[in-house]
């Protein structure tokens, strides 16, 4: 049990920000909000905070303000435990709600502590296999992909698939494929079945180049959620964060996006016909774009081609097109796409600076 309340605990009046910051700082993916008694008033999620951010909150506000988005959901009201209960209650109430935190209270309402699955459950499997998409040319990257596959590539002394596979280990994910097709001997010569590595490896080889997508339809329909991921990729996102949000929605298929800003070089005139009606100097405009990181369901293989080149992006349009549930999951941690000399640049620099943990 975790009773440092002030990591735990936050007031009212506290910004979106600070809680970020307090939430970061903790690593529990959880801040309790209270009240001057630390009476518990409710709860600031990770997902919270991930849905916040799509819907472009001021992050300057308070916490008020993400409580009353929560009020007419089914998140409005916290899930709690008395203090001093059966330590096997609280793990029945952490599996019966799929809840990751647990706030314990006394019979006043106080905070007096939280107990997390991870405590019941250190070393939980999380059931998910992963897939990550090495198999592109990396034609943007010679001459340092000639004679290395992309993901091969080193990133602090380290090849990126290298960190991108302790990432998934770490989040609890021991079956990872890899789709390959340049330079194969690379990756299965410095990883074979990884068992080395903590996790269970096998590979899957395109005969050609396949998309972003399209090697899925070589695996077979799995019988639980895939995690899917570009190759290219150095970030930190949290992957149980992210099954988390994934199931909180009941998705078919959730796709990491990313914030982009763009700055408009010249004036933006708005026109209704041929009257002007606004004008904005040189603006910035925001975007979410698409990250390279998805989670799938079984049902969504069977919208994917058997060996034919497909991308992510068409089997999203047919899901959108049959009605599929489809949601965004905003990454707020490190993320930098590796696909060009520019961003390899960058990430060797970021981790020479230690802005990034490999």
């Amino acid at each position: 049990m975790y009773t440092d309340l002030t990591t735990l605990c936050i007031g009212r009046a506290s910004s979106l920000r600070a809680a970020i910051a307090q939430m970061d700082r903790s690593r529990f993916g959880i801040v309790l909000v209270t009240d001057d008694q630390r009476r518990l008033v409710g709860t600031i999620t990770d997902g919270d905070i991930r849905r916040a951010i799509l819907a472009n909150v001021d992050l300057e506000q308070s916490v008020n303000v993400l409580l009353a988005r929560k009020a007419t959901t089914r998140f409005a009201k916290p899930i709690t435990a008395a203090a001093g209960s059966d330590p096997n209650l609280y793990l029945a109430l952490l599996k019966q709600h799929n809840i990751l935190h647990l706030p314990l209270i006394d019979d006043e309402q106080h905070v007096v502590g939280m107990v997390t699955r991870d405590e019941f459950l250190p070393n939980e499997v999380l059931p998910l296999h992963a897939v990550v998409m090495a198999g592109g040319l990396g034609s943007r990257l010679h001459p340092l992909t000639e004679e290395l596959p992309k993901p091969m590539l080193p990133i602090g002394n380290r090849p990126l698939l290298e960190i991108i596979i302790a990432q998934l280990r770490e989040a609890g994910i021991r079956r990872v494929q890899v789709t390959t097709h340049h330079k194969p001997e690379k990756i299965e010569e410095h990883f074979g079945d990884g068992k080395d590595f903590g996790i269970n490896l096998s590979y899957v080889a395109e005969d050609r180049p396949l998309g972003t997508a399209g090697a899925l339809g070589l695996l077979g329909v799995p019988k639980e959620t895939t995690l899917v991921m570009n190759g290219d990729i150095l970030t930190q996102v949290d992957f149980r964060a992210m099954l988390v949000y994934h199931r909180e929605y009941g998705a078919d298929l959730t796709m990491a996006v990313r914030q982009y800003d763009l700055k408009v070089p010249y004036g933006v005139v708005e026109c209704e016909d041929s009257v002007v009606r606004s004008l904005s100097e040189k603006p910035t405009v925001g975007f979410f774009v698409n990250a390279g990181i998805y989670l799938l369901e079984p049902p969504v293989y069977q919208f994917i081609p058997n060996g034919q080149p497909f991308d992510m992006t068409e089997l999203i349009q047919c899901l959108l097109k049959a009605g599929r549930m489809v949601v965004s999951f905003p990454v707020r941690e490190y993320w930098l796409d590796i696909g060009e000399h520019a961003g390899y640049e960058r990430a060797e620099q970021d981790v020479r600076n230690e802005k990034v943990r490999v």
